[in-house]
């Protein structure tokens, strides 16, 4: 299977968030959308520079990070992952990721309570997918997944929206952990801990009502 049938596959599936009585609200992603990424700019200039096409670039590392990403759920909820139909090659760059936080993981006693569980806030109308809430070595945490090079401002806005969707929902965070799993060895690995998001919230909170103005809400 191509990226393209791949990308494509996945797409028909694309998370759509909904209140108890039906309507459609947004995702923290789509909210967060409405903010400017300044390293974006000169990032796609150097790849043109180089010759390579910023869209088939980016599909390529996505598709990557995507099965890194799945690999990982796997893991933590015992599973097989399922490589039928990938691309091999992809499937072989995406096991860095696997290996990566496995590394990370070594002395965690790591519990999973949830993984991938689809949230929606009734009260302030905005859904999300968070990747794994757990007990780490005792402490409830809210595990978030990168897969890239960087561990950007815009993630600690995601992990808060989701903190505060876990919290409606009855369950206590203690902590945040960002992990930064890179798709290669060159994109490395980092991890960013936050046990207070107020600020982050706060943040979300606003471009929450930015995007509610701007599709007329």
């Amino acid at each position: 299977m191509t990226i393209e049938a791949v990308a494509a596959k996945r797409s028909k599936v694309h998370t759509r968030y909904r209140l108890i009585d039906n309507v459609p609200v947004p995702g923290v992603t789509t909210v967060l959308g409405i903010l400017n990424k300044p390293a974006l700019v000169p990032w796609a200039n150097r790849l043109g520079l180089q010759g390579i096409e910023v869209k088939d670039y980016v599909d390529v590392l996505a598709e990557i990070g995507t099965i890194g990403h799945d690999m990982i759920m796997c893991h933590n909820l015992g599973k097989p992952f399922d490589a039928k139909d990938l691309p091999a090659d992809l499937v072989d760059k995406a096991e860095n990721c696997l290996l990566s936080y496995l590394e990370w993981a070594k002395g965690k006693e790591i519990e999973p309570i949830l993984c991938e569980a689809q949230l929606v806030s009734e009260v302030w109308r905005y859904g999300g997918t968070v990747d794994m809430y757990c007990r780490i070595n005792g402490v409830y945490t809210l595990l978030d997944y990168k897969t890239g090079k960087a561990i950007y401002p815009e993630y600690g806005y995601q992990v808060a929206a989701y903190r505060e969707l876990l919290k409606v929902h009855g369950h206590p965070v203690q902590e945040c952990r960002i992990l930064q799993i890179g798709r290669d060895e060159t994109e490395g690995f980092s991890e960013r801990q936050l046990r207070d998001t107020s600020r982050e919230w706060e943040i979300f909170k606003h471009c929450l009502a930015l995007y509610n103005l701007k599709v007329g809400k």
